[in-house]
Formats: structure tokens, sequence, C-alpha cells
């Protein structure tokens, strides 16, 4: 998902996509241990996808305790 797909979304909707991007990235690290798991990539995609959200989830929450503290 893109990161301005991302954006429009608000801090209780990353945390559901954290939720399954983790899901999905356990499913890839089985995959990869049962020899399953014919692109390699896909784990990194997620790990950076998982990355992204957890980025946009704290900058929500910094913005939100600025405008708090005003």
């Amino acid at each position: 998902m893109k990161t301005a797909e991302l954006r429009q979304k608000d801090v209780a909707g990353l945390q559901a996509e954290v939720k399954d991007l983790q899901r999905t990235h356990f499913n890839l690290r089985m995959q990869k241990a049962t020899q399953q798991l014919a692109n390699n990539a896909q784990l990194r995609q997620t790990r950076r996808a998982i990355a992204r959200a957890k980025t946009l989830i704290a900058e929500k929450q910094a913005a939100a305790a600025a405008v708090g503290k005003e």
C-alpha cells in the first residue's frame, strides 16, 4: 500500500493495517522456512510496509499530542 493511501487512514485504521501486515509477514516467514516461498522480496516489502505504517501512526499521535498541548 502506498504512503498516500496510508495517510488517508486514521490511527485505528493504521493499527489494523499493521496487524494485517504482521500476519502476512508471519505467513511469508513460515513459507520461507518450509521452502515454499518463491519470491523472497515479499519479505522485504512487507517489513518495510509495516515500518511505513508504524511511522505514520507515530506522526499522527505526535500531531494529536501537539494540538492537545496548545
